[in-house]
């Protein structure tokens, strides 16, 4: 599922190389036909719009899955723990420096699956991905289509993007 990679790709810290390849993803969310055109054409209106400003400086924003439901409680370890397992159960591991709730990894992971088990995995984090598609789309940011993407994959409800506010030319996201 490419455009699972893509989403994860979006998703991840800002890399030239992904501007560069922005046609050919384009090409593959067109052939895979997963998304909604509307949900498309939004993915792709935008880059990396200020991704450390929202994702690494608010909490609220935290793209690691575990901290949203358990925060930093103790079992958000044995979470962690158990999400690796099943990534090595199926041949993976995820990069020493990053944790496996990290969502771009959970995202690789996924695209790697038979469609509907990676369906099944996104259905299961369906909330905590609208809930931030939500508060990124209260903020005016474009990253919204990522979550709104991501949850029109799993078949669950989507986000409001026609509401969501909009920024005016040269304006940027900000953190919270």
């Amino acid at each position: 599922m490419k455009t699972l990679r893509m989403c994860a790709a979006l998703l991840a810290y800002p890399e030239v190389e992904l501007l560069a390849a922005l046609p050919e993803l384009s090409a593959a969310l067109g052939a895979e036909r997963l998304l909604p055109r509307a949900v498309q054409a939004e993915l792709l209106t935008w880059a990396q719009w200020r991704y450390v400003a929202l994702f690494a400086r608010s909490r609220a924003l935290s793209l690691h899955l575990f901290e949203h439901v358990r925060g930093e409680a103790r079992d958000r370890g044995q979470a962690m723990v158990d999400l690796a397992s099943m990534y090595r159960a199926r041949g993976l591991a995820v990069d020493g420096d990053e944790l496996p709730d990290y969502l771009p990894a959970f995202l690789e992971f996924a695209s790697l699956l038979p469609a509907p088990e990676a369906r099944g995995l996104l259905g299961e984090s369906a909330d905590i991905l609208r809930t931030l598609g939500e508060r990124l789309a209260a903020r005016g940011s474009r990253y919204c289509a990522v979550f709104a993407a991501l949850l029109a994959i799993a078949g669950e409800r989507g986000l409001a993007l026609e509401r969501a506010a909009r920024p005016q030319a040269g304006e940027e996201d900000t953190p919270e």
